[in-house]
C-alpha cells in the first residue's frame, strides 16, 4: 500500500501521523512533479535569456507571484554565473507568498523574527527598495552568519541589521530616524563609542575583544542582550552608541514606534517540505521519529511557536501587519496555535489575504488562513495566517 501512495518508503508510523493530522500521504508520491523556484533580483530582467542559456533550461514565469520563476527540480543553479553573481536566488513560491501577504511598501520597517537562512529577508529588502529597514533575528549564530553572507552576496544589506537573539524575548525597536549625534562624549564628559560603518575586515585584537564579550555574556545568568553581527550603511545603526541601540522600551512604545510589518516563520517539524522528508532516507527513519513524531518534541515546538507569535505581535506597531507561517501541515502547529493566540490577545484580528484570490492554495481550517501543499499548489507545504494589531 505504501508503494502506491509514495515513492519514498514512508514508515507506517509517519503515515499514521500524517493521516491523524488530516494530511494526505500522497503529497510525497510524485516528488518529481514539484518544481523548484527562483527569484530574479530586480534590475536583472533583461538577462533572462542569458540565464536560460547558461542553465540550459527555460524559466517559467510564475503568473501569481511577481519576480518568481519555476524550473524542473533536477536543474541545479549553484554553478551558474547568475547565481554566483547574485542575480538569482532559490526560494520556494509558497515562502514568497508568505512575504507577499505582508504587503510591504517602501519606507516600512520590517522584522523577520526567524530570519535564517535569509532568502525571505532578501525578498523583503527587494520590496523595500531605498526606503525603510529590515531587521533579521535568529537564535542560531551560524545560520544567521549564512544569512549575512547571503545579504552581502546579493548586495541587499544596505538597510538591514542582523541580531543573534532569542525571538521569544527580542525587544529592540526599529530606528526610524537616522542618528545625527556625532558627539564622542556623553553628558558627563565620558568617551562614547559609536558604531562606525560595518566591515568584515576586523583586526585580530577586535575579533578577540568581540569573542571575549560573547563569552562574558554567556556566563552571566539572565543576560540575553542581542548580538549585532551585521548592519548596513543606511540601517540606522551608524552613529549610534551601544546604549542608544540597546535601550529598553515599554510595550506602549511598540504601539507607536514598533515594526510596520513582521514575519514569524516559526521553527516547526518541516513535514510539509518534501525535500526535508527525503533527507530522512539518508539520516534514517528513526531520526524522523525523534524529530517529527515524538510527542514531547511537537509539544515543545507548539509552545515555542506560540511564544514567537506572541512576542512578534508585541513588537508590532498599532495598525501593523504580522504573518505567521510554518512549513508543517499539522493542525497542532498551525490552526491550534492561531486559536490559542487569538484567545490570549484581544487586540489581534485575523485578516483576509486579498492577493490569495489568485493563488493556487486552499483555505485552512480557520477562515482567512491558507495552506499550500505539493498537490494543490505545486510548492512545498506552508501554512499562512495574517494578523493586524487593532488601534487601542
Amino acid at each position: 500500500m505504501e508503494e502506491e501512495t509514495s515513492k519514498l518508503p514512508l514508515p507506517g508510523a509517519f503515515v499514521e501521523f500524517l493521516e491523524a493530522n488530516g494530511v494526505d500521504p500522497s503529497i510525497y508520491s510524485d516528488t518529481d512533479s514539484t518544481p523548484r523556484y527562483i527569484r530574479l533580483k530586480p534590475g536583472c530582467e533583461a538577462e533572462i535569456d542569458e540565464v536560460e542559456a547558461e542553465i540550459k533550461c527555460k524559466l517559467e514565469r510564475v503568473s501569481w507571484l511577481p519576480g518568481f520563476y519555476s524550473l524542473p527540480p533536477n536543474i541545479h543553479i549553484a554553478n551558474s554565473k547568475a547565481y554566483q553573481q547574485g542575480k538569482i536566488y532559490g526560494i520556494d513560491a509558497a515562502s514568497g507568498a508568505a512575504v507577499s501577504a505582508l504587503n510591504i511598501s517602501a519606507g516600512d520597517h520590517v522584522l523577520d523574527l526567524c530570519a535564517a537562512p535569509g532568502a525571505k529577508l532578501c525578498l523583503m529588502l527587494d520590496l523595500l527598495g531605498d526606503l525603510g529597514s529590515a531587521t533579521g533575528v535568529d537564535v542560531s549564530r551560524h545560520r544567521l552568519a549564512a544569512c549575512r553572507t547571503m545579504l552581502q552576496k546579493y548586495a541587499s544589506g544596505n538597510r538591514s541589521r542582523l541580531f543573534v537573539a532569542d525571538g521569544t524575548a527580542f525587544s529592540l525597536i526599529p530606528i526610524r530616524v537616522q542618528p545625527d549625534s556625532k558627539s564622542c562624549e556623553s553628558a558627563f564628559g565620558e568617551k562614547v563609542e559609536r558604531f562606525k560603518e560595518w566591515t568584515s575586515r576586523r583586526t585580530w585584537k577586535e575579533r578577540k575583544k568581540a569573542a571575549r564579550a560573547r563569552d562574558t555574556v554567556a556566563l552571566l545568568p539572565g543576560i540575553q542582550q542581542p548580538e549585532l553581527i551585521f548592519y548596513g550603511k543606511h540601517s540606522g545603526i551608524v552613529g549610534l552608541s551601544k546604549d542608544e541601540l540597546y535601550q529598553t522600551h515599554s510595550d506602549g512604545d511598540f504601539l507607536s514606534s514598533g515594526y510596520d510589518k513582521i514575519l514569524v516563520d516559526a521553527e516547526c517539524t518541516h513535514d510539509g517540505s518534501i525535500k526535508h522528508i527525503q533527507k530522512f532516507e539518508q539520516w534514517g527513519w528513526k531520526t524522523l521519529e525523534h524529530r517529527v513524531l515524538h510527542a514531547e518534541r511537537t509539544d515543545s515546538l507548539t509552545v515555542l511557536q506560540l511564544k514567537l507569535l506572541t512576542n512578534g505581535f508585541r513588537l508590532l506597531k498599532a495598525g501593523g501587519l504580522l504573518v505567521y507561517s510554518t512549513c508543517s501541515l499539522t493542525v497542532a502547529q498551525n490552526e491550534d496555535v492561531v486559536e490559542q493566540f487569538l484567545k490570549e490577545n484581544a487586540f489581534a484580528e485575523l485578516q483576509e489575504i486579498e492577493a490569495a484570490k489568485g493563488w493556487p492554495c486552499r483555505s485552512g481550517l480557520i477562515p482567512k488562513t491558507l495552506r499550500f501543499d505539493p498537490l494543490t499548489s505545486r510548492t512545498s507545504g506552508l501554512f499562512v495566517a495574517k494578523f493586524t494589531k487593532l488601534v487601542v
